[in-house]
């Protein structure tokens, strides 16, 4: 189903928003109606774009833009306090804990009454937004994990990448770039990159990273390649010095050490990132460097890899205009208008309609997203797993926390397991 989407489908005709008559417009209070989302510099400006186009189409509505960097930690601050914004973004991994807060309205009503058209998305993308019996959440694009790498530099000394690499060859090929250029790697330290590696090199096993109230892994053993992997590049001499995360914010693309640094010794040839941030990447990349994208390294992608939601919108249960909230991701989600500005980088847009109507607009790596979307992920895919649990934030924050004492030599890849084996089970089973 996720292909039909990313394909595109033909469909008889394009599916546009009614138009609201001017006296209804002139009549209706004004609100303010505030919008809140993380990303990139490209992202950031895209979506005041569209939102400055929604309030020209509706004048009674003033936005209240809000981008941040510290996302998560604000978004815990706001709901706590009852505060957040209309419309939030999401990610799967956070959606339950937020809808089992109460955090977050039903969307039912709003997509059984048409608020919210869903004619021209595929049931199992819908299907991701639901907790419970309710649906919490619309996703805005379809994307995949990926290895983003410096193209043009291995190019220029004779390195080939391949598709689905093993873990093995990946190993090889951060030892033969460090022997030719001097650049290191970057693994993918921090936050949801470290959580969504580790379940890659456990479902490549047969295994996933939780439970039911614990973990789902049965020893720290299960857990030690993903820790053997910081421990053998920083023993050899390729993984960066850990000290170089310190002075950047991990997560902006514009402080990536794949296109920010001073030499090869504090940059990397490649980064774990998802499908859609190769637009802003290489609107950030230096001229002349190429970025290409392949999958995680793992030895079985076929059971490792999964289709993803790559962010979703929500309607607050804080917010004072929940039907006009609807209605915006409505907008968002089916407005070719709207997607000719925003060109898929959220992801590949859900509705087939859109993704179609869009594409010759795109630009060459938005279409080589959806190329690698479809024809290298979708073939050698399995099913993506239940959404972490409410207390998985503690548990990539454990993560995070245990993987820079390893990278800073404080503990051995092997006691870094075995402490995640056991704080993560306990937080899991509180």
């Amino acid at each position: 189903m996720f292909k039909k989407i990313v394909a595109g489908l033909c469909a008889s005709a394009l599916v546009m928003m009614s138009a609201v008559p001017a006296f209804a417009e002139e009549e209706k209070e004004p609100i303010t109606m505030s919008v809140f989302w993380w990303g990139s510099q490209l992202r950031n400006e895209r979506t005041q774009q569209v939102l400055d186009m929604y309030a020209e189409e509706h004048p009674y509505i003033t936005f209240d833009g809000q981008f941040s960097d510290d996302y998560w930690t604000r978004m815990a601050t706001l709901a706590a306090g009852h505060t957040l914004p209309d419309v939030v973004q999401m990610v799967y991994a956070y959606l339950e804990q937020y809808a089992e807060e109460n955090t977050l309205v039903d969307l039912t009503p709003y997509i059984e009454d048409g608020t919210i058209d869903v004619t021209n998305i595929a049931d199992s993308v819908i299907e991701t937004g639901k907790v419970g019996d309710g649906i919490y959440a619309i996703c805005n694009g379809i994307n995949a994990s990926a290895l983003f790498y410096n193209k043009t530099l291995l190019d220029e000394n004779g390195i080939e990448i391949h598709d689905y690499m093993t873990v093995d060859e990946f190993k090889e090929i951060c030892r033969e770039v460090y022997e030719k250029t001097g650049y290191k790697t970057s693994l993918s330290y921090g936050a949801y990159t470290s959580e969504t590696y580790m379940q890659y090199l456990l479902r490549a096993e047969g295994k996933h990273l939780y439970g039911d109230g614990k973990l789902g892994v049965d020893s720290a053993e299960d857990l030690l390649p993903f820790f053997q992997l910081y421990e053998d590049g920083l023993n050899e001499g390729w993984h960066l010095d850990p000290s170089l995360y310190v002075e950047r914010t991990r997560g902006q693309v514009q402080e990536d050490p794949m296109i920010y640094g001073s030499s090869p010794e504090n940059m990397s040839w490649c980064g774990f990132y998802a499908s859609n941030q190769l637009v802003a990447m290489q609107a950030a990349a230096p001229e002349g460097m190429d970025i290409a994208l392949t999958t995680f390294p793992n030895d079985n992608n076929e059971a490792a890899a999964w289709l993803n939601p790559s962010q979703f919108f929500c309607v607050s249960a804080d917010g004072e205009n929940p039907d006009e909230a609807a209605a915006l991701i409505d907008w968002l989600t089916n407005s070719v208008d709207c997607n000719n500005v925003l060109l898929g980088e959220r992801g590949v847009p859900i509705s087939s309609v859109v993704a179609e109507a869009i594409a010759e607009n795109q630009t060459a790596d938005d279409q080589e997203v959806v190329t690698y979307i479809n024809e290298v992920v979708t073939p050698s895919c399995s099913t993506i797993d239940p959404p972490s649990p409410s207390n998985g934030s503690e548990v990539v924050a454990l993560l995070d926390s245990l993987t820079e004492k390893l990278m800073y030599g404080e503990l051995s890849a092997q006691e870094a397991a075995e402490q995640f084996f056991e704080q993560a089970n306990a937080i899991l089973a509180e």
